[in-house]
């Protein structure tokens, strides 16, 4: 077990790994569609979607460098298995959950997968809008999970009422506020420790 988490974080692995799976679930996104219908298979599909983005956010260790240049002013408020934890309990880990709510429930009940890709296309391109500059992930959250999960939240929820769509919403929004609230906690731990 040591050994899989030190290819996979401390070698920095995952988002290469990451990439290689979604390319296997994308292939099955038709037969998906086929036998379970669309709606389920937009649920479905933002999980590959997800797991596609990491390859330029996270590749060479990217969006975690950038995240503790800009919001860490060089201070380390993002740790390297923190970021991989993110990405495969509280990204992934949610897809998969909305995945079987949606099997379970029907589609609405997997609507957070969709917002969640929303969520956070919207985060990188805030950002870059107002600094003006890139940030890593920006490409494929606005070309693949703004769209993608645009499409889920039309298409998985377009039956849905509103309560429906506000929780999914609400999952979304309370993840990015658990990791913004993370970083808060550290980048203050570290700006106390050399006060």
């Amino acid at each position: 077990m040591r050994s899989a988490w030190k290819w996979l974080v401390g070698d920095w692995h995952w988002p290469a790994a990451a990439l290689f799976a979604a390319g296997a679930l994308i292939a099955l996104f038709p037969l998906l569609a086929g036998v379970a219908g669309l709606p389920l298979a937009v649920v479905f599909l933002q999980l590959p979607l997800y797991m596609l983005h990491p390859w330029e956010e996270h590749a060479g260790d990217r969006f975690r460098w950038y995240v503790n240049r800009v919001v860490g002013g060089g201070r380390e408020v993002l740790t390297p298995a923190t970021t991989f934890w993110i990405n495969a309990l509280g990204v992934w880990g949610v897809d998969l959950a909305a995945l079987y709510a949606a099997w379970l429930a029907g589609p609405p009940a997997g609507l957070a997968a969709g917002y969640l890709a929303v969520v956070n296309a919207l985060l990188h391109l805030g950002p870059a809008i107002r600094r003006r500059e890139y940030n890593p992930g920006l490409v494929t959250a606005l070309v693949l999970l703004l769209p993608g999960g645009s499409w889920c939240v039309a298409v998985a929820g377009g039956t849905a009422g509103w309560p429906a769509h506000a929780a999914g919403l609400a999952v979304a929004v309370a993840l990015h506020l658990a990791i913004v609230a993370h970083v808060v906690r550290r980048l203050a731990r570290r700006v106390s420790s050399v006060a």
